[in-house]
């Protein structure tokens, strides 16, 4: 539903889209595409959207964002993360899915940037990390890293009917949580985020969705101080607390 936009959130993603400008392409890990065996990329020119979501108001269905795709950048995706242990294999067919294009249309609507999804390995914490060090070179040669997914996703206890409902204790918790330890680059805490955080099993039942956090974090390390660009919930649980990190080549 974030898609519609008409929020505070879809305004700090704007905001932050206006002030990242003239990058070559952008690089997208979300939760909505795990895969287990070797990695896959998307190494098409342009595919259709997936609406990969159901029983929601017929306007999301009509949502587009025709971003083209960068075969040439597919490539250099693949041999990063292959040289480091991350088997690719290219994607041909499957377009981006919601949790792809949704953040990516409030940031930077006009669609122009070529946009590469790249799957989200079935991993342990340190090893997700692990490759986001090894997707780093792209940053110095001009492409976004961008993971997509929820500090606090837990859909069974989603107030649902209430998009401003009263936020949760427990979610405010844990979510606060993982900001000071992201804040103060504490990564071996994240790392063991299940045994060292109060409510981590309500907020990341499955950890899908938690999970792209460590990518970025590997293609940050070593960089910038993160930023906070949003920080708030949608219907009493559901963090919608985005992140930015500079990166000083």
């Amino acid at each position: 539903m974030s898609a519609l936009g008409g929020d505070e959130h879809e305004a700090a993603l704007l905001a932050f889209g206006e002030r990242v400008t003239g990058m070559r392409a952008i690089v997208v890990v979300s939760a909505h595409w795990q895969t287990s065996g070797p990695l896959r990329v998307t190494a098409w020119k342009s595919a259709p959207l997936v609406y990969d979501f159901g029983g929601f108001p017929a306007e999301l269905y009509r949502l587009e964002y025709p971003a083209p795709g960068d075969p040439a950048l597919a490539r250099r995706v693949a041999e990063l993360a292959t040289a480091g242990g991350f088997p690719v294999e290219a994607e041909m067919t499957r377009g981006l899915d919601h949790g792809a294009w949704v953040p990516l249309r409030l940031a930077w609507p006009e669609a122009a940037v070529p946009v590469v999804q790249l799957s989200l390995p079935e991993a342990k914490p340190r090893d997700l990390w692990r490759l986001g060090t090894l997707l780093r070179p792209l940053l110095a040669e001009g492409t976004v890293v961008v993971g997509s997914g929820g500090i606090v996703h837990n859909l069974r206890r989603v107030h649902f009917m209430e998009k401003d409902a009263p936020v949760d204790g427990w979610a405010a918790e844990f979510d606060e949580w993982v900001a000071q330890r992201v804040t103060e680059g504490d990564v071996e805490k994240l790392f063991d985020y299940r045994r060292a955080a109060s409510y981590a099993t309500s907020a990341v039942p499955t950890s899908e969705h938690f999970d792209p956090l460590f990518v970025v974090l590997g293609a940050a390390s070593g960089g910038g101080k993160p930023e906070t660009l949003y920080q708030g919930f949608h219907y009493g649980n559901l963090s919608m607390r985005s992140l930015a990190f500079d990166y000083d080549s």
